[in-house]
């Protein structure tokens, strides 16, 4: 099989500018469930009476809740109509995020936790087909627009919960939340194209492929644990954001922890012109630069962290180096089997999250043991072992 092949592309389709901002738009919403309750955290821990670290354990099942969406809901991309499963995914989001703003104790709090993180997976059956419909030579630049409206969302939805939270609770954030996926499911009923499935197999079979995805594609396993350690790296900054900024040092609350998102769309808005990049020179390089620059905003955050002036330039810098980084890797991803992209993005993107994850809980624990700094150094190690990967990726290339 020649594993660039793209199949099933209409020979007259041609994605429109509208449709690549309706998938933007779209990505950036539905990623945002994953992310409301980061600067809530520290009003979670108040509500209901619990540690930071407990706390911590519910961001951590948000990301866990994803990663198993992405093993056992993603993969159907390659085999199902991908409208019809992206509303249908919808759907149960909206379901999920009402459930989670009727918690009435922590308990209820984790379970619908991971039922959000579960059903958020919209960005990841969208990905694949805007890439299926793309032409090749211009699949790095439309990705990257798409991610970028993805990462753009991820900060914006900092800043909306930090605000709504303080002012209206944080049960009102997550009841806007379902309120914006009804929206989509509306909107995506007019305007997303239909897909043919790219593949025929069954359910059972389709999981079984994915570990071979893994094993037979060098490109997926270096991109998937590149990827697992910038993200555990973004996750650790802004999982203990709230934490720093409630100290003695800051003395400031949620809206504030939401506000510095409107900082990361510097670095989101100019990650936008890194599709391009790898579309001319190679995505390879474009990683380079971005793991640079994801380790300097952690020497920024280590060296000046207990000053604004230093946090606001260590968030563009860790913004701009994990989008730049997120954009690559898609780009490196996307040009394998075209087959089988949803899958290759359901590896991807659940060691994505399961690195993560494993950042939001090394975190709060790092930080109750040994406060900012012990979070700079967790951040710093990631970034180092991300860098190791690369280096040998290219050796052995």
């Amino acid at each position: 099989m020649n594993q660039h092949a793209d199949i099933n592309i209409p020979k007259e389709f041609e994605m429109s500018r509208f449709l690549i901002m309706l998938m933007s738009i779209a990505c950036g919403v539905s990623a945002a469930n994953l992310y409301y309750s980061q600067p809530l955290l520290e009003e979670f821990s108040r509500f209901f009476n619990v540690s930071s670290s407990m706390i911590g354990i519910a961001a951590m099942l948000i990301q866990i809740g994803y990663a198993l969406g992405l093993v056992f809901l993603v993969p159907l991309g390659d085999i199902k109509e991908r409208r019809g499963l992206i509303m249908t995914m919808l759907f149960c989001s909206t379901i999920a995020l009402l459930g989670l703003s009727l918690a009435s104790n922590i308990w209820c709090l984790l379970v619908s936790s991971l039922l959000v993180g579960l059903t958020s997976i919209t960005p990841m059956l969208i990905v694949p087909l805007a890439a299926h419909l793309a032409k090749p030579v211009e699949r790095g630049q439309v990705i990257g627009n798409i991610m970028s409206g993805l990462l753009i969302g991820i900060l914006l939805s900092r800043v909306f919960s930090g605000i709504i939270g303080s002012i209206l609770g944080w049960q009102t954030v997550y009841r806007i939340a379902a309120a914006m996926m009804v929206l989509l499911i509306l909107i995506f009923n007019l305007w997303l194209p239909k897909s043919v499935p790219d593949t025929v197999m069954s359910y059972g079979k389709l999981l079984k492929s994915l570990v071979a995805l893994l094993r037979n594609q060098p490109v997926l396993k270096e991109a998937s644990l590149i990827g697992a350690m910038m993200f555990a790296t973004f996750s650790t900054f802004w999982t203990t954001l709230s934490f720093l900024l409630k100290s003695p040092v800051y003395n400031l609350g949620a809206q504030a922890a939401g506000l510095f998102g409107l900082v990361g769309v510097v670095g989101a808005l100019a990650a936008s012109i890194v599709g391009r990049v790898a579309d001319k020179r190679s995505p390879r390089f474009t990683l380079t630069i971005a793991i640079i620059l994801s380790a300097l905003s952690y020497i920024c955050f280590l060296i000046f962290g207990y000053q604004m002036w230093g946090l606001i330039s260590g968030v563009i810098l860790l913004d701009l180096g994990i989008q730049s980084g997120q954009i690559s890797n898609q780009t490196r991803i996307n040009t394998l089997d075209a087959t089988a992209r949803s899958r290759n993005n359901a590896v991807y993107m659940t060691f994505y999250f399961c690195g993560g994850a494993l950042g939001s809980l090394l975190g709060t624990f790092f930080w109750g043991l040994f406060g900012w700094t012990g979070v700079c150094v967790a951040g710093i190690i990631f970034q180092m072992i991300a860098a190791t990967i690369h280096i040998w990726g290219i050796k052995r290339r």
